[in-house]
């Protein structure tokens, strides 16, 4: 990490090939200073890891958490995204910070061939498909096989592959990272990695698992034959290992010393929270059960969230009390009033994780393979891969209730208990799909978009969108459009994605893989 002033990280690069020319973050690059052949494709692994997690943990706070109604922004009017107030400045940002780190994994790639080094070469190929999968997840069609290439000579106007294209291209980068990690590489710098501390079988099993998951969005899509191969996954753990505990999890431990430091160290409550984005409503009615005027059971894992607000004007019972999303100006000041705070405790230290995938959502994903017959085990199956999942998930976050500003303790009694409640019973559920899909997006908190791209594939929570979302036609966003210099730049391509996907450059247009695309037909 002290060598990223020196690191050339080609940010540019993803810029140019994908149509892309102004205002992009430029994070630990200075392309002035150092020539391509002095760089080590080691060196180009914590930016892309460390920053990369960072970049994870400002986008679930400031994208995904408001889109999805975790928290909203109501305590005034200079953040609006929780009514889809969404610029070109916005798409342009998000499109090249994933493109940038997509560009910059394949850089390590291109330079770990060249430097014989097979373990960065599996490694980078995975976050190379991480973070070219959020790019598609979140635009659409976008350039993939020709992306990426203005370097060696190609073209500056890539085409757009379809997301059907992305996808299958997605898998076969997996396949290959399989393959590299199955000849056992030696990770030559252990403490250069985060994440794993170079041990090769925990960066295996992410990529698998990272295969899940992607094999999960496009599971509605019939002719991606998802559902087979994720079968032929959990029946070949040899050849295809997955999470199997909490010890497995995409997590980038950070130490707490410049620069290894989380994105939140240095956020007071009020940056965070108090002064803005609240808890929403929307949450507290999944995590709380209310009867009548009384609170009488939650979640065990709110409290490790949020915090209720101290204010005891507003707040005489200490209730969970959460603002609206999606409200209009006249309501703002009445429903930010007394709403529940992000509990920055436990969110801003300078060690607090970051994750870019857990064991509890690689269950939650057979869970809902097997409760829709696309592997085997059918209902009885669902039920424990179901009660894994949750179960994961609170153990997880039961680690971090000491840094609670009031301590939290979860013990397996409270599990247990969560479990049997009406929150989260299998049995008490008429819906299991909905159970499965509601306790999956609770479980997604603070893992970068992902509760925001499942939403789209499976239409659940049941959201309520607000009377103040006027800026999307009262439409929460299906994508994110394509940024003006994308469209001025490499237009014809973009225009045929545009044709493929059925809609106009905006927000009201379906990604492929979405329930809305694949209930219209489309």
């Amino acid at each position: 990490m002290n060598k990223f002033s020196r690191i050339v990280i080609f940010g540019w690069l993803a810029i140019a090939v994908l149509g892309c020319t102004s205002d992009f973050e430029e994070i630990n690059t200075n392309p002035n200073t150092t020539n391509v052949g002095d760089i080590k494709a080691s060196g180009m692994f914590e930016p892309l890891l460390y920053n990369g997690a960072n970049a994870w943990l400002n986008y679930t706070w400031f994208w995904n958490n408001e889109l999805i109604q975790f928290t909203a922004f109501t305590g005034g009017t200079t953040r609006q995204e929780h009514r889809y107030f969404i610029s070109d400045g916005n798409w342009q940002s998000v499109w090249n910070l994933y493109a940038r780190y997509a560009n910059n994994a394949l850089h390590m790639y291109d330079l770990s061939v060249e430097q014989e080094d097979a373990s960065l070469q599996a490694i980078a190929l995975t976050l190379k498909v991480l973070y070219m999968s959020n790019l598609t997840d979140m635009f659409g069609d976008i350039p993939y096989s020709e992306a990426f290439m203005a370097r060696f000579g190609g073209t500056t106007k890539p085409k757009f592959d379809s997301q059907m294209e992305v996808y299958q291209q997605m898998f076969a980068d997996l396949e290959t990272a399989n393959d590299l990690y199955a000849t056992d590489p030696i990770f030559i710098k252990p403490a250069l990695d985060g994440m794993y501390g170079g041990d090769m079988a925990g960066w295996r099993k992410f990529n698998n698992s990272l295969y899940l998951r992607l094999l999960c969005r496009v599971s509605g899509r019939a002719e991606m034959q998802a559902g087979a191969k994720i079968q032929t996954i959990i029946d070949s753990p040899g050849q295809y290992p997955i999470f199997t505990s909490n010890a497995d999890n995409a997590t980038v431990q950070f130490s707490g010393n410049d620069p290894y430091r989380n994105e939140f160290a240095l956020s007071s409550e009020g940056d965070l929270t108090s002064s803005g984005r609240k808890i929403t409503e929307q949450l507290i009615k999944m995590t709380v059960v209310t009867e009548g005027s009384d609170q009488t059971f939650e979640d065990p894992r709110l409290a490790i969230f949020a915090k209720k607000n101290p204010s005891i004007d507003t707040n005489p019972d200490s209730l969970w009390i959460g603002t609206v999303a999606g409200c209009t100006e006249e309501e703002r000041t009445v429903v930010d009033r007394g709403s529940s705070w992000l509990n920055a405790a436990v969110f801003c230290r300078a060690d607090a994780p970051g994750w870019f995938m857990d064991y509890a959502e690689v269950q939650f994903i057979l869970a809902e393979a097997a409760l829709n017959g696309l592997i085997s085990g059918g209902e009885t199956a669902a039920q424990t891969y179901y009660t894994n999942a949750v179960t994961a998930s609170i153990q997880k976050w039961a680690e971090f209730g000491d840094y609670s500003e009031a301590p939290v303790s979860i013990t397996d009694e409270d599990i247990t208990t969560f479990l049997n409640s009406e929150l989260a019973s299998w049995s008490g559920a008429a819906n299991k799909a909905e159970l499965i899909a509601n306790q999956k997006h609770l479980a997604l908190f603070w893992i970068g978009m992902e509760a925001y791209h499942e939403y789209r594939r499976t239409g659940y929570p049941e959201l309520t969108i607000g009377a103040g979302t006027v800026f999307n036609n009262y439409t929460l966003p299906t994508r994110f459009a394509y940024p003006t210099t994308t469209m001025a730049t490499n237009s014809d391509n973009a225009e045929a994605a545009l044709a493929r996907m059925g809609g106009d450059n905006n927000m009201l247009t379906p990604v492929w893989w979405s329930k809305q695309a694949i209930d219209s037909g489309n």
